[in-house]
């Protein structure tokens, strides 16, 4: 015997609302709840609004960009990589994206650093992805070896407790000897001495947005320091003393702090209590340096150089894990001029797991507007909010 029709859809609708129930009591909670070291909601990214092209001056692509000695429109500055030679292709892929994107149009040279020569192989394959000039430069021993000051039985008995805590990369030395090189000794190889800008890429990195104006010539003309796309907040038990032994040099040194800093983005305990806490007063947030274009004239300051060598003293590279972020963004957050950072937000980029996507019609291969393709937790890593909230938009 048939159903009548408003039987039939009468059944429809009840076994669709009970789908929907049923749905709404087993699907995934993806929403991120108020914890005791999240204190706060995930923001709108404004990555979503349309982004165009900074404001200020911008120098275009020409003849001036040629490669070679043709070029002479290019300033002092390179793109520059900390590389190992079995990173072959992860480099390689992070080349084709940044020459395609952008240096393409002004082929800035390349200069890849290692602690050990560059093989043959390495050599050609990069030269053959750019037609840049490559330059590339082993890391002198002085700068790259465990300095005399650190005792290694302390050592070792900080990377168990380190390890206790779940710090990654904690036993790994080459590791702790990076980051030391990164937070203050890159800019002192002789490779370097006649350049002030970088851009810093690292293997493995995505990058999904044309970029049509010289970003060198943008630091240069409109008075920037430091450029960056994405922060975030740091493992706060990997440098428990880096905050205070800040303090101790601020105490000694005063007059280094810069009357318009963004101390309070450093200092910030509300939406991250707990991390305040374990890390001994310092928020955790930094700029995720393995993204950084940068003037170098900032490292090369007394009051960087102070620092640097103040930190590298007390021990906590090896001690601990400071790594070059946290170091990098606590100098600039004390020391230089807030309006001189600047969140590159037209360059879109993806170091696993976290993005900068804008909305652009320049952009293809990432999603607008998403932070991270991980865990929905990861989202509450986004220290944006917060430099948004103490330092702007510059």
């Amino acid at each position: 015997m048939a159903i009548a029709r408003p039987v039939r859809a009468l059944a429809l609708a009840i076994f669709l609302v009970c789908c929907f129930f049923l749905y709404t009591i087993w699907r995934p909670d993806n929403s991120i709840k108020t914890s005791a070291d999240f204190h706060g909601t995930i923001e709108r990214d404004p990555n979503l609004d349309p982004t165009g092209e900074p404001e200020g001056k911008l120098v275009r692509a020409g003849e001036g960009y040629a490669p070679g000695i043709a070029g002479t429109a290019r300033i002092n500055a390179t793109i520059l990589a900390l590389v190992r030679n079995e990173e072959l292709d992860g480099m390689l892929q992070s080349m084709q994206d940044l020459e395609r994107t952008w240096n393409s149009k002004f082929n800035y040279p390349w200069t890849f650093f290692n602690d050990v020569p560059f093989s043959e192989e390495f050599k050609r394959r990069t030269r053959a992805a750019t037609k840049a000039e490559t330059r590339y430069e082993v890391i002198p021993k002085e700068h790259w070896d465990v300095p005399s000051w650190i005792n290694d039985d302390l050592y070792k008995e900080s990377v168990k407790i380190l390890e206790e805590n779940e710090i990654q990369y904690a036993n790994m030395i080459s590791y702790h000897k990076m980051c030391r090189w990164n937070s203050g000794l890159f800019y002192k190889h002789p490779a370097l001495a006649d350049i002030q800008y970088y851009w810093r890429v690292e293997p493995k990195v995505h990058f999904f947005c044309d970029v049509d104006y010289d970003v060198f010539r943008y630091m240069q003309d409109n008075n920037k320091t430091y450029g960056f796309t994405i922060t975030l907040y740091d493992a706060p038990k990997s440098i428990p003393t880096l905050w205070p032994e800040t303090n101790k040099f601020i105490a000694q040194h005063p007059e280094y702090l810069h009357e318009n800093r963004a101390e309070a983005w450093l200092t910030d305990k509300e939406r991250r209590p707990v991390h305040w806490e374990e890390a001994n007063g310092y928020s955790t947030c930094h700029f995720w340096t393995n993204f950084e274009i940068a003037d170098m004239n900032f490292w090369r300051s007394q009051a960087y150089e102070d620092y640097f060598n103040h930190l590298d003293r007390a021990g906590g590279f090896f001690y601990e894990r400071w790594g070059d972020a946290p170091v990098h963004s606590i100098a600039l957050g004390l020391f230089e001029d807030k309006t001189k950072i600047h969140w590159f937000r037209d360059i879109g980029y993806q170091h696993i797991p976290f993005f900068n996507c804008p909305n652009s019609p320049k952009c293809r291969g990432c999603v607008t507007g998403r932070f991270t393709d991980g865990e929905a937790w990861l989202n509450k890593e986004d220290c944006r909010p917060n430099w948004f909230k103490y330092a702007g938009m510059y």
